[in-house]
């Protein structure tokens, strides 16, 4: 997944790129910016074996997360899928693709005028059309959000 991503495009459009056969999202808006720890649509394959549409909040558990710590940042980017930690859900009931307009990405270092990073975004073509990230989701029970604001729920987390 990404840490900042889009999605411009239709509900309709979305459901027709997932082939999804069923829609858990309700009332989806033009999604211009989104972070870790925001919902957002996933299509993954259903209890039934029918795929879905569903929102989920980015990021999976750290491995921290199981351990007495106030607030868990949630993880998007799985590099070691060989990690024990990972490896309880990498069977096909734990995949999911995550539709996406465009990604966005910092520069490697700081521009040395402003001492920021430059973002900058990236689509397959001018129009923005739909592709997916490969992903991996969850369900847990933690603590999400942040220190002014903890949230603890049961969560269903996509990374």
């Amino acid at each position: 997944m990404c840490n900042l991503y889009a999605l411009r495009k239709s509900q309709d459009e979305i459901r027709r790129f997932t082939h999804a056969m069923r829609d858990r999202v309700g009332n989806l808006p033009i999604l211009p910016s989104i972070f870790p720890d925001q919902e957002a649509p996933v299509a993954r394959i259903g209890a039934d074996g029918a795929r879905e549409l569903v929102k989920m909040r980015g990021g999976m558990p750290t491995p921290s997360a199981y351990r007495d710590v106030t607030i868990d940042r949630g993880v998007t980017n799985i590099r070691n899928p060989d990690s024990p930690h990972w490896r309880r859900w990498l069977a096909p009931e734990n995949r999911c693709i995550v539709p996406a307009t465009s990604f966005c990405e910092p520069t490697d270092r700081p521009d040395p005028v402003t001492g920021k990073k430059t973002w900058t975004w990236f689509a397959r073509d001018e129009s923005r059309p739909l592709f997916a990230f490969a992903g991996l989701w969850c369900r847990w029970q933690g603590i999400r959000g942040t220190q002014k604001n903890p949230a603890s729920s049961e969560e269903r987390s996509v990374g």
